[in-house]
């Protein structure tokens, strides 16, 4: 049987992501045939419900909506008995405007359309704790929701005045910032400080320059930190051999995809840190998960 990985849209980060995780996982007997699983509904918060159906073996989740659904808040309904299998990446999530227009902060949204993401996703509600964190109510912002593609091209187009991206690199901002000229939207200081503290489980990070055509300087931005998922009830044998791969092959997988360039660093924090900040708001390890990372000397 597959093991089957849940992920994003094609081309999403997810999607990549997980892609780069077959072409490891496909050299290991154990860990052979592997399925890339889209998602043209929800990400993140599809792959919850997907996970707890048995419907998929493994899933991509950002962790606001690891510890949402553990917790049983919105967007879940109930409580999902998730597991951490290992950490995969801190990527920025980020507004971007066409370079022709007076959008330059985060404040500048005020009285302006902007595609947030669909409204089942993990990227929607994730909009929507930034907006409220800088003081943009349901009125300041008139919602477009629509997937990434379709948000893009409505901005190429000119029908929003900016849209909400995931981590980059991803082909589709990629190929968005070929098209058009681009610019990606500041926070203040001061609203940058209150989106941190409203949203917990993101952490501080860097926009690089030159990260997409378009971004001339570093630029901080909230990072979301993505992980590996597992229900609680899933194969232990399975998942210890998901996460030795994903151990011991940290180094290939950042050669294989821009998006995996700081596992080795996010592994090495891990270890230094004995998962300290891997387990968060009640969400542990597999144990499958547990025994690899007992044995590498990182619990």
């Amino acid at each position: 049987m597959a093991i089957r990985i849940g992920t994003s849209e094609p081309r999403g980060s997810f999607y990549t992501q997980a892609q780069a995780l077959k072409a490891v996982f496909d050299r290991i007997p154990s860990l052979s045939p592997v399925q890339v699983v889209e998602s043209n509904v929800g990400a993140s918060i599809e792959n919850a419900y997907r996970l707890e159906a048995g419907d998929l073996e493994l899933g991509f989740i950002s962790a606001p909506w690891v510890a949402a659904a553990k917790k049983g808040v919105a967007p879940f309904s109930h409580s999902i008995d998730l597991k951490i299998v290992a950490p995969m990446n801190v990527g920025p999530n980020f507004f971007v405007a066409r370079a022709d227009s007076a959008l330059h902060t985060l404040g500048d949204l005020r009285g302006k359309k902007v595609a947030v993401g669909l409204k089942t996703s993990g990227m929607t509600p994730h909009a929507e704790a930034v907006f409220a964190a800088i003081g943009l109510d349901a009125n300041d912002v008139e919602r477009v929701y629509v997937n990434f593609v379709d948000g893009a091209e409505l901005l190429a187009a000119g029908k929003v005045d900016a849209q909400y991206q995931c981590p980059v690199p991803n082909q589709i901002m990629s190929e968005l910032s070929e098209r058009i000229a681009v610019r990606v939207l500041a926070f203040e200081p001061e609203q940058f400080e209150a989106a941190l503290k409203a949203i917990p489980q993101d952490r501080p990070t860097v926009m690089r320059n030159g990260a997409i055509r378009g971004l001339d300087r570093d630029m901080p931005q909230l990072g979301v930190f993505n992980l590996l998922m597992a229900h609680a009830s899933a194969d232990e044998a399975m998942v210890h051999d998901v996460t030795q791969a994903i151990v011991d092959h940290a180094g290939e997988l950042a050669t294989l995809l821009p998006l995996f360039s700081g596992l080795p660093h996010l592994l090495e924090t891990m270890r230094a840190e004995r998962c300290a900040g891997l387990q968060f708001d009640g969400v542990t390890l597999h144990p499958g998960a547990a025994r690899v990372f007992s044995a590498s000397g990182y619990l």
